[in-house]
Protein backbone atom coordinates (compact mmCIF):
# COMPACT_ATOMS: atom_id res chain seq x y z
CA UNK A 1 0.00 0.00 0.00
CA UNK A 2 1.51 3.21 -1.43
CA UNK A 3 -1.10 5.60 -0.71
CA UNK A 4 -4.28 6.30 1.86
CA UNK A 5 -6.50 3.55 3.11
CA UNK A 6 -10.22 4.95 3.54
CA UNK A 7 -13.12 3.05 5.17
CA UNK A 8 -16.20 5.04 4.31
CA UNK A 9 -19.32 4.56 6.55
CA UNK A 10 -23.02 4.95 7.14
CA UNK A 11 -24.02 3.52 10.45
CA UNK A 12 -26.54 4.41 13.16
CA UNK A 13 -29.70 6.28 10.91
CA UNK A 14 -30.57 3.76 8.03
CA UNK A 15 -29.09 1.57 5.47
CA UNK A 16 -25.78 1.28 7.36
CA UNK A 17 -22.95 0.52 4.67
CA UNK A 18 -19.09 0.20 4.02
CA UNK A 19 -17.19 1.69 1.26
CA UNK A 20 -12.98 1.38 1.10
CA UNK A 21 -10.92 2.85 -1.21
CA UNK A 22 -6.76 1.52 -1.37
CA UNK A 23 -4.24 3.36 -3.27
CA UNK A 24 -6.87 5.07 -5.29
CA UNK A 25 -9.59 2.26 -6.25
CA UNK A 26 -12.28 1.53 -4.61
CA UNK A 27 -12.13 -1.88 -3.53
CA UNK A 28 -15.77 -2.47 -2.95
CA UNK A 29 -19.25 -0.68 -1.44
CA UNK A 30 -21.49 -3.13 0.41
CA UNK A 31 -24.57 -2.85 2.63
CA UNK A 32 -25.10 -4.15 5.80
CA UNK A 33 -28.33 -5.55 5.40
CA UNK A 34 -27.25 -7.56 2.49
CA UNK A 35 -25.08 -9.74 4.94
CA UNK A 36 -26.91 -9.87 7.98
CA UNK A 37 -30.13 -10.07 6.55
CA UNK A 38 -32.48 -7.17 8.38
CA UNK A 39 -33.71 -4.74 5.70
CA UNK A 40 -32.67 -1.09 6.59
CA UNK A 41 -30.37 -1.95 9.39
CA UNK A 42 -28.85 0.77 11.21
CA UNK A 43 -26.27 -1.63 12.74
CA UNK A 44 -22.88 -0.57 12.77
CA UNK A 45 -21.62 -2.54 9.39
CA UNK A 46 -18.91 -4.90 10.59
CA UNK A 47 -19.65 -7.59 8.53
CA UNK A 48 -19.63 -5.36 5.11
CA UNK A 49 -16.13 -4.01 6.88
CA UNK A 50 -14.66 -7.73 7.86
CA UNK A 51 -15.25 -8.74 3.68
CA UNK A 52 -13.67 -5.36 2.51
CA UNK A 53 -10.46 -5.44 4.33
CA UNK A 54 -10.29 -9.36 3.52
CA UNK A 55 -10.73 -8.55 -0.08
CA UNK A 56 -8.40 -6.11 0.22
CA UNK A 57 -5.33 -8.36 2.27
CA UNK A 58 -5.50 -5.90 5.07
CA UNK A 59 -6.34 -5.05 8.77
CA UNK A 60 -8.49 -2.57 10.83
CA UNK A 61 -5.29 -1.20 11.83
CA UNK A 62 -3.96 -0.63 8.32
CA UNK A 63 -6.76 1.76 7.81
CA UNK A 64 -5.24 5.49 7.61
CA UNK A 65 -8.84 7.04 7.37
CA UNK A 66 -12.46 6.86 8.39
CA UNK A 67 -14.74 9.15 6.39
CA UNK A 68 -18.47 9.33 7.85
CA UNK A 69 -21.32 10.24 5.94
CA UNK A 70 -22.46 12.93 7.96
CA UNK A 71 -20.80 16.14 9.34
CA UNK A 72 -21.75 16.22 12.81
CA UNK A 73 -20.47 20.38 13.50
CA UNK A 74 -22.85 21.09 11.02
CA UNK A 75 -26.53 19.90 12.97
CA UNK A 76 -25.98 22.98 15.38
CA UNK A 77 -26.91 25.40 12.66
CA UNK A 78 -30.65 23.40 12.94
CA UNK A 79 -30.20 24.10 16.63
CA UNK A 80 -31.00 27.74 15.97
CA UNK A 81 -34.45 29.20 16.90
CA UNK A 82 -34.24 32.24 15.64
CA UNK A 83 -35.58 32.14 11.92
CA UNK A 84 -38.60 29.97 13.42
CA UNK A 85 -39.80 32.22 15.89
CA UNK A 86 -42.74 33.56 14.17
CA UNK A 87 -46.36 31.86 14.19
CA UNK A 88 -47.30 28.93 12.37
CA UNK A 89 -43.77 27.19 13.48
CA UNK A 90 -43.39 28.65 17.03
CA UNK A 91 -44.55 26.06 19.22
CA UNK A 92 -42.48 23.52 17.90
CA UNK A 93 -38.69 25.54 18.10
CA UNK A 94 -37.49 24.74 21.27
CA UNK A 95 -38.28 20.87 20.88
CA UNK A 96 -37.09 21.26 17.18
CA UNK A 97 -33.87 22.89 18.72
CA UNK A 98 -33.47 20.42 20.96
CA UNK A 99 -33.66 17.67 18.89
CA UNK A 100 -31.57 18.94 16.44
CA UNK A 101 -28.83 19.53 19.30
CA UNK A 102 -29.05 15.45 20.58
CA UNK A 103 -28.56 14.16 17.16
CA UNK A 104 -25.13 16.55 16.98
CA UNK A 105 -24.29 14.35 20.12
CA UNK A 106 -25.17 11.28 19.19
CA UNK A 107 -23.31 11.85 15.42
CA UNK A 108 -20.12 12.86 17.46
CA UNK A 109 -19.97 10.27 19.79
CA UNK A 110 -21.16 8.21 16.57
CA UNK A 111 -17.65 9.43 14.85
CA UNK A 112 -15.47 8.91 17.65
CA UNK A 113 -16.53 4.87 18.58
CA UNK A 114 -15.90 4.46 14.64
CA UNK A 115 -11.70 5.26 15.87
CA UNK A 116 -12.00 2.71 18.43
CA UNK A 117 -12.46 -0.12 15.76
CA UNK A 118 -9.56 1.59 13.50
CA UNK A 119 -7.05 2.53 16.05
CA UNK A 120 -4.53 4.23 13.18
CA UNK A 121 -6.85 6.17 11.24
CA UNK A 122 -8.13 10.47 11.32
CA UNK A 123 -11.42 10.63 11.49
CA UNK A 124 -13.87 12.85 9.03
CA UNK A 125 -17.24 13.90 9.74
CA UNK A 126 -18.04 14.27 5.56
CA UNK A 127 -21.17 16.90 4.58
CA UNK A 128 -24.03 14.91 3.61
CA UNK A 129 -24.71 16.45 0.73
CA UNK A 130 -21.00 16.33 -0.32
CA UNK A 131 -21.18 12.71 -0.06
CA UNK A 132 -24.17 12.41 -2.27
CA UNK A 133 -23.13 14.34 -5.17
CA UNK A 134 -19.33 13.05 -5.20
CA UNK A 135 -20.66 9.48 -5.51
CA UNK A 136 -23.50 10.17 -8.00
CA UNK A 137 -20.85 12.17 -10.26
CA UNK A 138 -18.23 10.01 -10.06
CA UNK A 139 -20.02 6.61 -11.06
CA UNK A 140 -21.68 8.51 -14.35
CA UNK A 141 -19.85 8.49 -17.51
CA UNK A 142 -19.64 12.17 -17.75
CA UNK A 143 -16.94 14.44 -17.56
CA UNK A 144 -18.89 17.60 -16.27
CA UNK A 145 -22.48 17.80 -15.24
CA UNK A 146 -25.13 19.34 -13.26
CA UNK A 147 -25.49 17.85 -9.73
CA UNK A 148 -28.78 17.75 -8.32
CA UNK A 149 -29.39 15.95 -5.03
CA UNK A 150 -32.73 15.85 -2.49
CA UNK A 151 -33.61 13.98 0.11
CA UNK A 152 -35.26 14.07 3.71
CA UNK A 153 -32.41 15.93 5.63
CA UNK A 154 -29.14 15.78 5.46
CA UNK A 155 -27.88 17.68 8.46
CA UNK A 156 -29.72 20.87 7.77
CA UNK A 157 -29.69 20.62 3.92
CA UNK A 158 -32.66 18.66 2.08
CA UNK A 159 -31.70 19.86 -1.73
CA UNK A 160 -28.70 20.79 -3.05
CA UNK A 161 -27.05 21.99 -6.82
CA UNK A 162 -23.88 22.07 -8.08
CA UNK A 163 -21.47 21.53 -11.05
CA UNK A 164 -18.99 19.00 -11.19
CA UNK A 165 -15.67 18.40 -13.02
CA UNK A 166 -13.26 15.96 -13.64
CA UNK A 167 -9.81 17.30 -13.34
CA UNK A 168 -6.44 15.99 -12.88
CA UNK A 169 -7.03 16.06 -9.16
CA UNK A 170 -10.10 14.38 -9.04
CA UNK A 171 -13.40 15.50 -8.84
CA UNK A 172 -14.87 19.21 -8.37
CA UNK A 173 -18.01 20.39 -7.32
CA UNK A 174 -18.46 23.82 -7.05
CA UNK A 175 -20.71 26.65 -7.15
CA UNK A 176 -23.18 24.97 -4.76
CA UNK A 177 -26.52 26.19 -3.60
CA UNK A 178 -28.57 24.53 -0.76
CA UNK A 179 -31.80 24.41 0.30
CA UNK A 180 -31.94 24.43 3.81
CA UNK A 181 -34.70 22.51 6.39
CA UNK A 182 -38.11 23.02 6.64
CA UNK A 183 -38.52 23.03 3.13
CA UNK A 184 -37.40 18.76 2.33
CA UNK A 185 -39.24 16.57 -0.27
CA UNK A 186 -38.29 13.50 1.32
CA UNK A 187 -40.06 14.87 4.51
CA UNK A 188 -43.57 15.82 2.45
CA UNK A 189 -43.37 12.15 0.95
CA UNK A 190 -42.28 10.30 3.51
CA UNK A 191 -45.47 11.95 6.25
CA UNK A 192 -48.03 11.10 3.35
CA UNK A 193 -46.62 6.81 2.97
CA UNK A 194 -47.00 7.08 6.83
CA UNK A 195 -50.42 8.65 6.47
CA UNK A 196 -51.39 6.14 4.06
CA UNK A 197 -50.23 3.08 6.18
CA UNK A 198 -46.53 2.29 5.12
CA UNK A 199 -43.24 2.55 6.69
CA UNK A 200 -41.70 6.00 5.76
CA UNK A 201 -38.27 5.80 4.45
CA UNK A 202 -39.01 2.36 3.29
CA UNK A 203 -42.38 1.91 1.76
CA UNK A 204 -42.54 5.34 -0.43
CA UNK A 205 -42.23 3.28 -3.93
CA UNK A 206 -45.30 1.25 -2.64
CA UNK A 207 -47.55 4.66 -2.75
CA UNK A 208 -45.35 5.83 -5.79
CA UNK A 209 -46.95 2.40 -7.41
CA UNK A 210 -50.61 3.31 -5.89
CA UNK A 211 -50.17 6.88 -7.52
CA UNK A 212 -50.86 5.17 -11.18
CA UNK A 213 -54.76 3.97 -9.43
CA UNK A 214 -56.01 7.06 -8.28
CA UNK A 215 -56.95 10.77 -10.09
CA UNK A 216 -54.62 13.80 -8.74
CA UNK A 217 -57.42 16.23 -9.38
CA UNK A 218 -58.93 15.24 -5.76
CA UNK A 219 -56.46 16.52 -3.96
CA UNK A 220 -54.28 18.69 -7.09
CA UNK A 221 -55.01 22.51 -5.09
CA UNK A 222 -53.99 20.97 -1.48
CA UNK A 223 -50.70 20.12 -2.61
CA UNK A 224 -49.95 23.22 -4.78
CA UNK A 225 -51.10 25.20 -1.48
CA UNK A 226 -49.23 22.38 0.35
CA UNK A 227 -45.18 22.48 -1.60
CA UNK A 228 -45.46 26.11 -3.26
CA UNK A 229 -42.67 26.34 -6.13
CA UNK A 230 -40.52 29.52 -5.64
CA UNK A 231 -38.21 31.20 -8.35
CA UNK A 232 -35.81 28.89 -6.98
CA UNK A 233 -37.11 26.11 -5.72
CA UNK A 234 -40.24 25.31 -3.30
CA UNK A 235 -41.31 25.64 0.92
CA UNK A 236 -43.41 23.52 2.75
CA UNK A 237 -46.52 25.10 4.00
CA UNK A 238 -46.67 24.57 7.85
CA UNK A 239 -50.71 24.65 8.16
CA UNK A 240 -50.46 21.50 6.25
CA UNK A 241 -47.00 20.04 7.38
CA UNK A 242 -45.79 21.28 10.30
CA UNK A 243 -42.24 22.17 11.37
CA UNK A 244 -39.39 19.09 11.71
CA UNK A 245 -38.63 17.82 14.46
CA UNK A 246 -36.58 14.85 15.18
CA UNK A 247 -38.67 12.78 16.94
CA UNK A 248 -41.17 10.10 16.18
CA UNK A 249 -43.56 11.43 19.08
CA UNK A 250 -44.34 15.10 16.95
CA UNK A 251 -46.68 13.99 13.91
CA UNK A 252 -45.74 15.44 10.32
CA UNK A 253 -48.76 15.96 8.93
CA UNK A 254 -51.17 18.35 11.03
CA UNK A 255 -54.64 18.58 11.63
CA UNK A 256 -55.63 20.62 8.61
CA UNK A 257 -54.02 18.11 6.45
CA UNK A 258 -56.07 15.55 7.59
CA UNK A 259 -59.16 17.22 7.63
CA UNK A 260 -59.05 18.32 3.87
CA UNK A 261 -57.94 14.18 2.94
CA UNK A 262 -58.78 11.70 5.37
CA UNK A 263 -58.35 9.84 7.93
CA UNK A 264 -54.41 7.82 8.87
CA UNK A 265 -54.57 3.95 7.02
CA UNK A 266 -53.95 1.41 9.14
CA UNK A 267 -51.22 -1.10 7.79
CA UNK A 268 -53.43 -3.57 6.24
CA UNK A 269 -56.32 -1.46 5.63
CA UNK A 270 -58.72 -2.18 2.85
CA UNK A 271 -57.89 0.63 0.47
CA UNK A 272 -60.19 2.87 -0.59
CA UNK A 273 -60.30 5.45 -3.59
CA UNK A 274 -59.15 8.61 -1.42
CA UNK A 275 -55.86 6.78 -0.41
CA UNK A 276 -55.05 6.38 -4.14
CA UNK A 277 -55.87 9.32 -5.41
CA UNK A 278 -53.90 11.21 -2.44
CA UNK A 279 -51.20 8.96 -3.91
CA UNK A 280 -51.75 10.29 -7.43
CA UNK A 281 -51.63 14.06 -6.27
CA UNK A 282 -48.46 13.67 -4.06
CA UNK A 283 -46.84 11.75 -6.84
CA UNK A 284 -47.92 14.75 -9.48
CA UNK A 285 -47.01 17.21 -7.27
CA UNK A 286 -43.76 15.41 -6.39
CA UNK A 287 -43.22 15.25 -9.94
CA UNK A 288 -43.54 18.45 -10.76
CA UNK A 289 -41.02 20.20 -7.82
CA UNK A 290 -38.35 17.55 -8.97
CA UNK A 291 -38.69 19.11 -13.19
CA UNK A 292 -38.38 22.39 -11.19
CA UNK A 293 -35.48 21.48 -9.35
CA UNK A 294 -33.84 20.16 -12.64
CA UNK A 295 -34.57 22.93 -14.60
CA UNK A 296 -33.52 25.06 -12.01
CA UNK A 297 -29.70 23.16 -11.91
CA UNK A 298 -29.42 23.75 -15.84
CA UNK A 299 -30.02 27.44 -14.95
CA UNK A 300 -27.51 27.68 -12.66
CA UNK A 301 -24.73 25.29 -14.21
CA UNK A 302 -25.37 25.59 -17.73
CA UNK A 303 -24.88 22.44 -17.90
CA UNK A 304 -26.33 19.66 -20.64
CA UNK A 305 -26.04 16.32 -18.48
CA UNK A 306 -27.55 16.01 -15.38
CA UNK A 307 -26.56 13.72 -12.37
CA UNK A 308 -29.18 12.88 -9.06
CA UNK A 309 -28.65 11.95 -5.83
CA UNK A 310 -30.42 11.66 -2.69
CA UNK A 311 -33.54 9.08 -1.46
CA UNK A 312 -36.05 11.39 -4.22
CA UNK A 313 -33.82 10.24 -6.65
CA UNK A 314 -35.19 6.39 -5.86
CA UNK A 315 -38.35 7.92 -7.40
CA UNK A 316 -38.44 6.89 -10.62
CA UNK A 317 -41.03 7.92 -12.15
CA UNK A 318 -40.42 11.76 -11.19
CA UNK A 319 -36.73 11.16 -13.29
CA UNK A 320 -38.00 9.64 -16.01
CA UNK A 321 -40.11 12.82 -16.21
CA UNK A 322 -37.24 15.08 -15.87
CA UNK A 323 -35.41 13.14 -18.90
CA UNK A 324 -38.64 14.04 -20.63
CA UNK A 325 -38.97 17.25 -19.83
CA UNK A 326 -36.41 18.84 -18.48
CA UNK A 327 -34.17 19.50 -21.30
CA UNK A 328 -30.95 17.41 -20.72
CA UNK A 329 -29.44 15.78 -23.25
CA UNK A 330 -28.72 12.94 -20.60
CA UNK A 331 -29.76 12.06 -17.00
CA UNK A 332 -28.08 9.90 -14.57
CA UNK A 333 -28.56 8.15 -11.80
CA UNK A 334 -26.14 6.54 -10.04
CA UNK A 335 -27.27 2.60 -8.70
CA UNK A 336 -27.33 3.77 -5.00
CA UNK A 337 -28.29 7.20 -4.72
CA UNK A 338 -29.77 6.82 -1.55
CA UNK A 339 -27.54 6.72 1.92
CA UNK A 340 -25.82 3.89 1.09
CA UNK A 341 -23.87 5.37 -1.75
CA UNK A 342 -22.47 7.90 0.48
CA UNK A 343 -20.64 5.28 2.34
CA UNK A 344 -18.64 5.64 -1.42
CA UNK A 345 -18.85 9.45 -1.22
CA UNK A 346 -17.49 9.97 1.99
CA UNK A 347 -14.83 8.13 1.16
CA UNK A 348 -14.20 9.80 -2.11
CA UNK A 349 -14.27 13.03 -0.38
CA UNK A 350 -11.94 12.23 1.68
CA UNK A 351 -9.10 9.98 -0.32
CA UNK A 352 -9.36 13.31 -2.61
CA UNK A 353 -8.25 15.23 0.26
CA UNK A 354 -5.38 13.08 0.92
CA UNK A 355 -4.08 12.63 -1.98
CA UNK A 356 -5.91 14.55 -5.23
CA UNK A 357 -5.58 12.44 -8.03
CA UNK A 358 -9.30 10.71 -9.74
CA UNK A 359 -10.23 7.56 -7.44
CA UNK A 360 -10.52 4.54 -9.83
CA UNK A 361 -13.39 1.71 -10.17
CA UNK A 362 -16.59 3.73 -9.72
CA UNK A 363 -17.38 4.77 -12.89
CA UNK A 364 -20.02 2.37 -14.44
CA UNK A 365 -19.69 -0.08 -11.69
CA UNK A 366 -22.51 -1.55 -9.54
CA UNK A 367 -21.35 -5.08 -9.15
CA UNK A 368 -19.59 -4.07 -5.72
CA UNK A 369 -20.17 -6.51 -3.09
CA UNK A 370 -18.69 -10.17 -2.20
CA UNK A 371 -19.20 -13.01 -4.59
CA UNK A 372 -19.41 -16.67 -4.12
CA UNK A 373 -17.52 -17.85 -7.21
CA UNK A 374 -15.99 -22.08 -6.85
CA UNK A 375 -19.17 -22.33 -4.58
CA UNK A 376 -19.89 -25.93 -4.11
CA UNK A 377 -22.98 -27.45 -3.06
CA UNK A 378 -23.72 -31.24 -2.35
CA UNK A 379 -26.78 -32.58 -4.48
CA UNK A 380 -29.11 -32.40 -1.47
CA UNK A 381 -28.19 -28.57 -0.25
CA UNK A 382 -30.90 -29.10 2.40
CA UNK A 383 -33.23 -31.74 3.23
CA UNK A 384 -36.23 -31.40 0.29
CA UNK A 385 -33.97 -29.53 -2.14
CA UNK A 386 -31.72 -30.96 -4.53
CA UNK A 387 -29.00 -29.37 -7.19
CA UNK A 388 -27.27 -30.10 -10.33
CA UNK A 389 -24.97 -28.12 -12.72
CA UNK A 390 -26.06 -27.52 -15.85
CA UNK A 391 -24.08 -28.03 -18.69
CA UNK A 392 -25.64 -24.66 -20.38
CA UNK A 393 -26.58 -22.13 -17.52
CA UNK A 394 -27.98 -19.08 -19.36
CA UNK A 395 -29.26 -21.32 -22.47
CA UNK A 396 -31.32 -23.82 -19.62
CA UNK A 397 -32.72 -20.59 -17.39
CA UNK A 398 -33.58 -19.19 -20.79
CA UNK A 399 -35.55 -22.25 -21.48
CA UNK A 400 -37.07 -22.91 -18.06
CA UNK A 401 -38.46 -19.04 -18.22
CA UNK A 402 -39.76 -19.86 -21.58
CA UNK A 403 -42.04 -22.49 -20.38
CA UNK A 404 -43.04 -20.25 -17.19
CA UNK A 405 -41.14 -20.62 -14.48
CA UNK A 406 -40.12 -17.95 -12.03
CA UNK A 407 -36.33 -18.44 -11.23
CA UNK A 408 -33.96 -16.83 -8.88
CA UNK A 409 -30.24 -16.17 -9.78
CA UNK A 410 -27.82 -15.46 -7.24
CA UNK A 411 -24.52 -15.33 -9.48
CA UNK A 412 -21.40 -13.13 -9.16
CA UNK A 413 -20.46 -9.84 -7.25
CA UNK A 414 -23.33 -8.31 -5.23
CA UNK A 415 -25.11 -5.21 -6.57
CA UNK A 416 -24.42 -2.06 -5.08
CA UNK A 417 -28.40 0.19 -4.36
CA UNK A 418 -31.49 -1.07 -4.02
CA UNK A 419 -32.27 -2.35 -7.67
CA UNK A 420 -31.38 -6.13 -8.40
CA UNK A 421 -29.59 -5.87 -12.00
CA UNK A 422 -29.33 -9.31 -12.49
CA UNK A 423 -26.90 -10.74 -9.87
CA UNK A 424 -29.36 -11.07 -6.96
CA UNK A 425 -32.79 -11.32 -9.21
CA UNK A 426 -35.60 -13.35 -9.97
CA UNK A 427 -36.62 -13.66 -13.72
CA UNK A 428 -39.71 -14.48 -15.17
CA UNK A 429 -41.28 -14.15 -18.61
CA UNK A 430 -43.31 -11.42 -19.34
CA UNK A 431 -45.49 -13.46 -21.88
CA UNK A 432 -47.10 -15.63 -19.43
CA UNK A 433 -50.72 -13.58 -18.70
CA UNK A 434 -50.38 -14.99 -14.86
CA UNK A 435 -47.04 -14.07 -14.23
CA UNK A 436 -47.45 -10.66 -12.04
CA UNK A 437 -50.02 -12.57 -10.36
CA UNK A 438 -48.16 -15.39 -9.23
CA UNK A 439 -44.83 -12.98 -8.57
CA UNK A 440 -46.89 -10.91 -6.09
CA UNK A 441 -48.76 -13.59 -4.44
CA UNK A 442 -46.75 -16.21 -4.48
CA UNK A 443 -43.86 -15.29 -4.31
CA UNK A 444 -42.81 -11.23 -3.16
CA UNK A 445 -45.80 -11.13 -0.83
CA UNK A 446 -47.16 -7.73 -1.66
CA UNK A 447 -49.62 -5.67 -2.83
CA UNK A 448 -51.36 -6.74 -6.29
CA UNK A 449 -50.81 -3.28 -7.35
CA UNK A 450 -47.10 -3.23 -7.21
CA UNK A 451 -45.54 -3.72 -11.34
CA UNK A 452 -42.84 -5.29 -11.90
CA UNK A 453 -39.51 -4.15 -13.92
CA UNK A 454 -38.51 -5.16 -17.46
CA UNK A 455 -34.78 -5.54 -18.54
CA UNK A 456 -33.95 -5.32 -22.08
CA UNK A 457 -30.94 -5.70 -24.41
CA UNK A 458 -29.95 -2.58 -25.41
CA UNK A 459 -29.88 -3.12 -29.27
CA UNK A 460 -33.86 -3.68 -28.92
CA UNK A 461 -34.72 -1.04 -26.48
CA UNK A 462 -35.64 1.31 -28.76
CA UNK A 463 -38.17 -1.35 -29.78
CA UNK A 464 -40.27 -1.53 -26.69
CA UNK A 465 -39.21 1.73 -24.38
CA UNK A 466 -39.56 5.64 -25.70
CA UNK A 467 -36.66 6.26 -22.74
CA UNK A 468 -34.55 7.30 -25.62
CA UNK A 469 -31.06 6.85 -22.78
CA UNK A 470 -29.16 4.72 -21.37
CA UNK A 471 -31.16 3.31 -17.99
CA UNK A 472 -28.35 0.65 -16.75
CA UNK A 473 -29.70 0.69 -13.33
CA UNK A 474 -33.42 0.67 -13.48
CA UNK A 475 -33.42 4.53 -12.64
CA UNK A 476 -36.14 5.77 -14.97
CA UNK A 477 -40.36 5.06 -15.69
CA UNK A 478 -39.84 5.11 -19.26
CA UNK A 479 -42.65 5.13 -21.59
CA UNK A 480 -43.34 2.08 -23.84
CA UNK A 481 -44.20 1.22 -27.84
CA UNK A 482 -47.40 -0.36 -29.16
CA UNK A 483 -44.90 -2.95 -29.58
CA UNK A 484 -44.58 -3.59 -26.10
CA UNK A 485 -48.91 -3.16 -25.04
CA UNK A 486 -49.00 -5.89 -27.83
CA UNK A 487 -45.93 -8.82 -26.82
CA UNK A 488 -45.78 -7.88 -22.96
CA UNK A 489 -48.45 -5.81 -21.26
CA UNK A 490 -47.40 -7.88 -17.71
CA UNK A 491 -44.36 -5.19 -17.65
CA UNK A 492 -46.57 -2.53 -18.17
CA UNK A 493 -48.14 -0.20 -15.12
CA UNK A 494 -51.63 1.41 -14.73
CA UNK A 495 -50.20 4.37 -15.61
CA UNK A 496 -48.48 3.25 -19.01
CA UNK A 497 -44.77 3.22 -18.12
CA UNK A 498 -42.46 0.59 -16.90
CA UNK A 499 -39.48 1.18 -14.77
CA UNK A 500 -37.00 -0.22 -17.56
CA UNK A 501 -33.13 -1.84 -17.20
CA UNK A 502 -31.30 -1.32 -20.18
CA UNK A 503 -28.61 -3.73 -20.59
CA UNK A 504 -25.26 -3.81 -22.07
CA UNK A 505 -23.42 -7.05 -23.41
CA UNK A 506 -20.11 -5.31 -21.23
CA UNK A 507 -22.43 -4.78 -18.07
CA UNK A 508 -23.21 -8.11 -17.25
CA UNK A 509 -22.65 -11.04 -20.26
CA UNK A 510 -24.35 -13.39 -18.11
CA UNK A 511 -27.64 -11.63 -17.97
CA UNK A 512 -26.88 -10.60 -21.73
CA UNK A 513 -26.66 -14.28 -22.90
CA UNK A 514 -29.62 -15.35 -20.87
CA UNK A 515 -31.50 -12.78 -22.87
CA UNK A 516 -30.28 -13.69 -26.13
CA UNK A 517 -31.28 -17.11 -25.31
CA UNK A 518 -34.54 -16.16 -24.23
CA UNK A 519 -35.07 -13.92 -27.65
CA UNK A 520 -33.79 -17.23 -29.72
CA UNK A 521 -36.89 -19.08 -28.06
CA UNK A 522 -39.35 -16.52 -27.82
CA UNK A 523 -38.77 -13.77 -30.39
CA UNK A 524 -38.72 -11.38 -27.25
CA UNK A 525 -35.47 -9.87 -25.78
CA UNK A 526 -37.56 -8.78 -22.54
CA UNK A 527 -37.89 -10.28 -19.07
CA UNK A 528 -39.45 -9.46 -15.81
CA UNK A 529 -36.60 -8.80 -13.49
CA UNK A 530 -36.93 -8.21 -9.52
CA UNK A 531 -35.73 -8.29 -6.44
CA UNK A 532 -34.20 -11.66 -5.04
CA UNK A 533 -35.95 -11.44 -1.37
CA UNK A 534 -39.69 -11.52 -0.12
CA UNK A 535 -41.51 -8.38 1.32
CA UNK A 536 -40.09 -7.31 4.65
CA UNK A 537 -36.44 -9.21 3.72
CA UNK A 538 -33.24 -7.41 2.07
CA UNK A 539 -32.18 -8.70 -1.10
CA UNK A 540 -30.17 -12.24 -0.65
CA UNK A 541 -26.52 -11.25 0.04
CA UNK A 542 -25.62 -14.88 0.62
CA UNK A 543 -26.45 -18.24 -0.40
CA UNK A 544 -27.84 -19.04 2.57
CA UNK A 545 -30.25 -16.33 1.96
CA UNK A 546 -30.85 -17.56 -1.46
CA UNK A 547 -31.63 -21.12 -0.58
CA UNK A 548 -33.79 -19.12 2.32
CA UNK A 549 -35.69 -17.64 -0.23
CA UNK A 550 -36.05 -21.07 -2.01
CA UNK A 551 -37.53 -22.56 0.74
CA UNK A 552 -39.70 -19.79 1.91
CA UNK A 553 -41.31 -18.60 -1.36
CA UNK A 554 -43.09 -19.97 -4.73
CA UNK A 555 -39.92 -19.34 -7.05
CA UNK A 556 -39.52 -22.68 -8.86
CA UNK A 557 -35.89 -22.73 -8.62
CA UNK A 558 -32.63 -21.13 -7.85
CA UNK A 559 -29.51 -20.85 -10.07
CA UNK A 560 -26.79 -20.01 -7.13
CA UNK A 561 -23.24 -19.89 -8.84
CA UNK A 562 -24.68 -22.21 -11.96
CA UNK A 563 -26.01 -24.75 -9.69
CA UNK A 564 -29.99 -25.51 -10.59
CA UNK A 565 -31.62 -25.52 -6.90
CA UNK A 566 -35.16 -26.76 -6.70
CA UNK A 567 -37.49 -28.47 -4.16
CA UNK A 568 -38.68 -32.09 -4.38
Amino acid sequence: MTGPAVVGLCSGTHDSAAALIVDGRLVGLVEEERLNGIKHTKAYPQQSIDWLLDTAGMRASDITDVAYNFAPVRYLTGALPVRHLRPGTAGRVWPRARSFALVHRRASNRLRQFGRHFPQARLHGVEHHRAHGLYAFAASPFDSAAVLVVDGLGETTTTSICAARRTRQGLALVGRWSLPDPASLGYAYGAVTEHLGWRRGDEEGTVMALAALGDPGRFRDLFTQAIPLTGEAFVLNHALFPLRVISSRYPRLTDSFIAATCPPRRPGEALAQVHCDLAAALQERTEQVMIHLAVQAQHRTGERALCLGGGVALNCVSTGKIVERAGYDEVFVPPAPGDCGTAAGAALSVAQSRTPAPVAGVEGQCYLGPSYDGLDLRATPRPGMRAHRPAKPAHHLAARLAEGQIVGVFRGPLEAGPRALGNRSILASPLRPDVVHRLNTQVKFREPFRPFAPVVRESSAGDYFTLGQAAPYMSFASGVTTLARQQIPAIVHNNGLARVQILTPEQNPFLDAVLRAFQEITGVPVLINTSLNIKGKPICGTPDHALDCLAESGIDALLLEDWWVTET
